[in-house]
This record gives structure tokens, C-alpha cells and sequence, in this order.
């Protein structure tokens, strides 16, 4: 897992209890939070930097044999449903990174269209609804 986009992201995991909603996080902040809990769930996680990321705000790598591997996450803080291009965006991201499974996690929704394009891919579209 070294890659030069990597930055040392805060723990946002630990002040969350203050912060009674999500949408009040900077979208740094945000995608602070969705790293930490995804090194909280067992997964080796690192936040990328803000621009020039190629559409990948965390990678992790679940080192579980056959069913682990690269995963790169797209942390979307939207007040709006996610629509499909950015369920694209992440499937050629995956493919562009060579990962094995791509997980979109958003403070809102998705639209019928992202569920049409995610069935049968390994992407995980995780609601804000989900996150909490």
C-alpha cells in the first residue's frame, strides 16, 4: 500500500460525538471519517490527497485471502440522490487502480439508474442511512 497520492488523514472517528450532523464535516472531513471506519472494521485504509486523487478518496486492502484485496472508496457528501455517472466514475476508477471491489458511501441516496449499474459488479453503493 504505498502509493504517492496517500496523505495522513485526521481521525475524525474520535470527535464525531460532537458533531450532531454529518453535512456540517468539510468534505475533508468526511472523507477522514469514512477511512477511519473503515480501519476500524479490520481493513488497512489510507486517505488520498484532495485533487489530482484519480477519483479515489481511500484505498484499503482487505487481507483476507480469496474474498480481499485493493479496495478503492468514493466518500460523496451530498445533500442530493448520487446519480449513476459517479457509480460509472467509480467503475472505471476500479479498473483504471486494479482493485477488486469499489464502494461508493454517500451522506445521501442513489437513484434507480446506480442500482441498475452497480447490479453484478463488485461495487457496494452504501446510503447515508447505511453509514449511520
Amino acid at each position: 500500500m504505498t502509493d504517492p497520492r496517500f496523505i495522513d488523514e485526521g481521525d475524525v472517528l474520535s470527535t464525531l460525538d460532537q458533531r450532531p450532523n454529518l453535512m456540517d464535516l468539510t468534505p475533508g472531513e468526511f472523507e477522514s471519517l469514512i477511512t477511519n471506519l473503515f480501519h476500524a472494521m479490520g481493513l488497512e485504509s489510507r486517505q488520498t490527497q484532495a485533487s489530482r486523487d484519480g477519483g479515489v478518496d481511500c484505498v484499503a486492502f482487505d487481507p483476507r485471502p480469496i474474498f480481499g484485496g485493493k479496495v478503492v472508496i468514493q466518500a460523496k457528501r451530498y445533500k442530493n440522490t448520487v446519480g449513476v455517472s459517479a457509480v460509472r466514475d467509480l467503475y472505471g476508477t476500479m479498473q483504471n487502480e486494479g482493485a477488486s471491489k469499489g464502494i461508493l458511501v454517500a451522506t445521501s441516496g442513489y437513484g434507480k439508474a446506480a442500482f441498475e449499474f452497480a447490479n453484478g459488479k463488485p461495487i457496494e453503493l452504501l446510503a447515508g442511512s447505511n453509514l449511520l
